[in-house]
């Protein structure tokens, strides 16, 4: 058994190691690869009621210390999604689908869509995304960060879904543990602490206008590490429910630092574009070899360190 092994809802899984949702999901061949890359676990992407094209590109560009992205959710919808991403049995490998709405009514739909496939879809979890920067209607810019907005939907969800549900956070908007602890009270299974930060933009200089088609993005990669670690050490003092970390993360070191600071599950989104798919696996096996250096025998054996450690240096301190 791999000191990697981690319990996700029930389900054993290789590796807390996780796809973010938007990165390699569109089909589900596309996250069987990953898999097979080494994730333990992938989210597909993002389903909304009726089918989305997104925004016009130039969707992605580079800047410094990692990307900016306007996608704008586009999808087949979540009837056209859910027959793509059926019938998934991997055996070490867990699924999430994700879904994301403009109201709370829409997220009721979408759960009841997702509740009447559980059987044949074999996923594991539903992830709720509140908090996308970038895309009208949805996320922060339907102001659906807030408290009370994070326990109407999540109870709209958890009314008609009885697969485990994961809330997904923004970094972007302060108060992370007063959001984190709306959605438990409200009945959420886990939280995932991380999307994009912003937004923000890049300028053609020889164009005189934005690079994005929509003009603004989200920010990820390397850059939004700090505070995503920052956010999920926030949490973990206001939350019983595991946390997953999404942003910033590329190595092994990236995912532990994560963990210490109190997740128990991290999830990879550009880091595959910058260091290629098998950067699962590369993940992995770089925190494997850490742990055996470092003495530790299960990941769930990382969760919070940092919290035990800081309190005592601040107890010296008085």
């Amino acid at each position: 058994m791999s000191i990697l092994q981690s319990s996700f809802f029930g389900k054993r899984i290789k590796n807390p190691v996780i796809l973010a949702s938007g990165i390699m999901g569109m089909t589900k061949g596309s996250l069987e690869r990953v898999c097979d890359e080494g994730a333990g676990a992938v989210i597909a992407k993002s389903l909304t009621l009726e089918p989305r094209k997104g925004h016009a590109g130039p969707n992605i560009v580079e800047v410094e210390g990692g990307m900016l992205n306007a996608m704008g959710y586009p999808n087949p919808g979540i009837e056209e999604g859910l027959k793509e991403f059926g019938n998934w049995n991997r055996l070490d490998e867990a699924l999430i689908i994700s879904i994301v709405g403009k109201s709370p009514k829409e997220f009721e739909q979408l759960s009841q869509k997702v509740e009447e496939r559980k059987k044949i879809l074999g996923a594991s979890a539903i992830e709720a995304v509140i908090s996308c920067p970038h895309t009208p209607g949805f996320g922060t810019m339907a102001g659906q960060g807030t408290p009370d907005s994070i326990r109407e939907i999540t109870t709209a969800i958890k009314d008609n879904c009885t697969l485990p549900l994961i809330i997904k956070l923004s970094p972007s908007i302060p108060g992370e543990g007063k959001a984190a602890k709306a959605a438990e009270d409200a009945g959420a299974d886990a939280v995932n602490m991380g999307n994009s930060l912003g937004p923000g933009m890049k300028i053609d200089l020889n164009r005189k206008v934005p690079v994005l088609g929509f003009g603004v993005g989200g920010l990820t990669g390397p850059a939004v590490k700090p505070i995503i670690v920052r956010s999920v050490f926030d949490i973990y003092d206001s939350v019983d429910i595991p946390i997953i970390a999404t942003g910033g993360i590329s190595t092994g070191e990236d995912a532990i630092e994560m963990m210490m600071a109190g997740a128990s599950f991290v999830s990879v989104g550009t880091a595959a574009y910058f260091r290629g798919p098998p950067v699962f696996g590369q993940i992995a096996n770089e925190m494997k070899e850490w742990m055996k250096k470092n003495k530790y025998s299960k990941p769930g054996q990382l969760t919070g360190l940092a919290h035990d450690e800081w309190k005592k240096c601040k107890s010296d301190l008085v």
